[in-house]
């Protein structure tokens, strides 16, 4: 488990290794950033830290010796709320209310999605990489004060 002390969460997810300079800027100003899988390639990351800590869990797509060491899942403490990570929701086996979580993120389907239910706030920023379909580009941010958790995608390309 990793403790922050911030109230502002940059979230991106299926970047597929492509750094758009809108996505930067979109997430300038937040205390971290959290990379919900699908990362592509290391030259990402490195672009995500030049603008605050990353904490970033692997995808179905991230292969290779540097994948190997980025976790599959994260927790991470956003002053008194818990956020879950993990690259595809599906993928949750566990009650996430009963767990304690404030929110569970999580990319993997390219649909942007903030949704509350039983009091956890389920956030996917969408896609942030190479346009897929229709869906729009797009990266979140997390405002945390206290326990609770307010979302906002924020649409780069419609």
């Amino acid at each position: 488990m990793q403790a922050r002390k911030c109230s502002l969460v940059g979230v991106i997810s299926d970047t597929h290794g492509l750094v758009r300079a809108e996505a930067l800027t979109a997430l300038k100003g937040v205390d971290v950033i959290v990379h919900a899988g699908d990362i592509g390639t290391p030259a990402v990351l490195t672009a995500l830290h030049a603008i605050a800590p990353v904490i970033a869990v692997r995808g179905n797509n991230d292969r290779g010796a540097w994948a190997r060491r980025i976790p599959d899942t994260a927790i991470v403490r956003v002053g008194d709320a818990r956020l879950y990570v993990l690259h595809d929701v599906h993928d949750l086996d566990f009650d996430a209310q009963q767990a304690g979580f404030a929110a569970i993120i999580a990319g993997h389907s390219h649909k942007p999605l903030v949704m509350a239910r039983d009091g956890i706030v389920f956030l996917n920023p969408g896609s942030a990489g190479p346009r897929r379909f229709t869906l729009p580009v797009t990266v979140a941010r997390l405002r945390v004060s206290g326990r609770r958790v307010r979302g906002t995608i924020i649409t780069l390309h419609p």
